[in-house]
């Protein structure tokens, strides 16, 4: 169940991404080529965008199943929870401050040489490599999912979410290539004022998932408690 969010998360995040990361697919050179070439090209573009996301998951899943054999992912989630709610609550600049972070900064200058590479060699472009890129650069969303992808607590089951999350991610993406930029500015403007809404919901997840880690599934256990002897 907990997977599904991903899904989700992607599928409604993905307004933000129209704004982010829609420019660099309207600007690929495909003009005048068949829509069922088109399609195979951005299928590739956002295949190899799930698949960096899938990886990123691997890798801070190794932190959940740390978390996890120390006991602390009901604590995780809770204190995940909390710190959503109150970037939403207070429009906190968490992103902003992340993304000025100089490893982060060396990253983006990294990916975006790597891109202006790809995309400036006249070749056929190799949407695949592009898409496998362009999951590398910083965003906020992404920071969301891999935090949702931590509180798995198992390094495949967070791989499985992040790959989960770029696909939620790729039909509005879609529909923005075909509609141009002008469907990018507005689907973003939207996101904006639905942004506080989208952390809120995670928040309100994560917190109900801590509380709920401990809660016994089977009625042997209530039907115990009724017969437990009492003493006077």
């Amino acid at each position: 169940m907990f997977l599904i969010t991903a899904f989700t998360l992607g599928l409604f995040g993905s307004l933000h991404c129209v704004g982010m990361c829609g420019p660099i697919a309207l600007a690929l050179p495909f003009q005048g080529m068949s829509k069922g070439r088109l399609l195979q090209k951005m299928l590739g573009y956002h295949l190899g965008r799930s698949l960096t996301y899938a990886s990123l998951g691997l890798i801070v899943g190794l932190g959940g199943e740390a978390i996890r054999w120390a006991g602390m992912q009901r604590w995780f989630a809770l204190v995940a929870g909390i710190s959503l709610l109150v970037i939403a609550l207070f429009s906190l600049p968490v992103e902003s401050r992340i993304n000025q972070l100089p490893g982060i900064r060396q990253v983006i200058a990294w990916v975006r040489r790597m891109l202006g590479r790809i995309m400036g060699s006249g070749e056929d472009i190799q949407t695949f490599r592009l898409g496998m890129l362009n999951g590398l650069l910083p965003c906020g969303l992404v920071y969301l999912a891999l935090v949702g992808a931590v509180s798995t607590g198992q390094f495949w089951q967070a791989g499985a979410y992040m790959f989960l999350f770029g696909l939620g991610t790729t039909p509005l993406l879609l529909v923005a290539t075909v509609g141009g930029s002008m469907a990018g500015i507005q689907l973003r403007k939207r996101f904006r004022k639905w942004y506080p809404a989208l952390l809120i919901a995670l928040a309100i997840l994560f917190i109900g998932r801590a509380l709920d880690f401990n809660m016994p599934r089977e009625m042997s256990f209530w039907e115990a408690m009724q017969e437990m002897p009492m003493c006077h």
